[in-house]
């Protein structure tokens, strides 16, 4: 039998990036430092900078975390989709990535990577991540192109809609930008 031993530091990389996504969605990737991430992670600091020698490369995996854990819950969304057409399995992943940026650690993980996407490691990291996100989409749902567009164009709304709090505000142009869209509380 072959077995293959992770080391502690192995062990530990996905505990501090699922700290790291905590942290940098609260403050940002300028608001946040290593020590706010270990100490979430409950281990020192001089550690998480051993796990990830520069606060880009924290910063990237938690990033990573956070596109993981999206493709995982559209996976799920059309898994359970009622309707296998092109256009019910996106119709399910939408629905099940609304559920999963209900309490907006992930969401606002991904406006802040937008925030500072002209840092190169950053940047790379977020492209590689929608990438995962439409290449997914993509040969999932099996729908066209611009299907898939508009997928995502409407999950960008989605965002602009939560974290503006556009819900909330009673104008036309507010009505206009959130008709027949709605998110889990």
């Amino acid at each position: 039998m072959n077995r293959t031993t992770l080391s502690t530091a192995e062990l530990r990389k996905p505990v501090v990036a699922a700290a790291a996504v905590r942290e940098f969605a609260r403050g940002g990737y300028h608001g946040t430092t290593i020590a706010d991430v270990a100490r979430a992670a409950k281990i020192s600091p001089a550690y998480v900078i051993k796990l990830f020698p520069a606060k880009e490369r924290l910063f990237v995996a938690a990033l990573e975390t956070c596109f993981d854990q999206v493709v995982e819950a559209l996976a799920t969304g059309a898994d359970h989709a009622a309707d296998p057409s092109p256009t019910g399995l996106l119709d399910a992943m939408g629905g099940a990535y609304a559920h999963l940026i209900a309490d907006r650690t992930l969401l606002m993980l991904q406006v802040h990577a937008q925030s500072v996407a002209d840092l190169p490691e950053i940047g790379e990291a977020l492209r590689a991540g929608l990438q995962q996100v439409v290449d997914f989409a993509k040969s999932r749902s099996r729908a066209s192109d611009e299907a898939v567009q508009r997928f995502v164009a409407y999950g960008q709304l989605c965002h602009l809609i939560v974290t503006a709090q556009i819900d909330d505000v009673p104008d036309a142009w507010a009505r206009l930008l959130t008709e027949g869209i709605r998110h889990p509380g």
